[in-house]
């Protein structure tokens, strides 16, 4: 009871806070970075780029950390590198190993050299595909973004998320 009673207070908080205006500030150094822009040059899944896609696992993990009174802002800059890895995985096959395996590691070299990145951020990028990433999410934070990316990837690829939906979501940082 008491539980309920807090989260319903939560919510109205959040609902005189602009959480868009909030958002943006999260990631605004990041969205308008050149190699993130170039994400979307690469088709994630279905049709989405996959910077959509990271937009996308982004503001939501934003969302669910925010309301979960976690780390929303790491949770929102992390989400929107997890896959800063720089090519079209359906073209180009990496030299050591598949791409569910690598890209984590990819992502977080890419990211780590144009961005300064905390532990949990690293953290979060390094094993959002667990469990292939085999070691476990340290920080909560991380397992909310890796449980997030597999959701939109599924609703994505099924179609459920479709570019409207994701535009609604890129007015945000415009």
């Amino acid at each position: 009871m008491i539980r309920s009673i807090k989260s319903k207070l939560r919510l109205k908080i959040y609902s005189k806070i602009d959480l868009n205006a909030e958002y943006r500030q999260c990631v605004e150094d990041l969205i308008t970075s050149p190699v993130v822009l170039s994400m979307q040059d690469f088709v994630q899944h279905s049709n989405l780029s996959c910077l959509e896609h990271c937009i996308n696992v982004s503001y939501k993990s934003y969302i669910l950390c925010k309301y979960l009174n976690l780390n929303y802002r790491f949770a929102a800059r992390g989400g929107l590198l997890h896959d800063l890895f720089l090519y079209d995985w359906h073209t180009s096959k990496p030299e050591n190993g598949l791409h569910a395996f690598t890209h984590p590691a990819e992502a977080l070299k890419n990211a780590n050299m144009y961005f300064n990145l905390n532990d949990v951020e690293k953290d979060i990028i390094a094993k959002h595909m667990w469990p292939l990433t085999l070691k476990p999410p340290k920080y909560r934070e991380s397992l909310i973004v890796s449980l997030v990316d597999k959701y939109c990837a599924f609703t994505e690829t099924l179609g459920k998320d479709n570019k409207n939906n994701i535009k609604k979501i890129e007015k945000i940082y415009t």
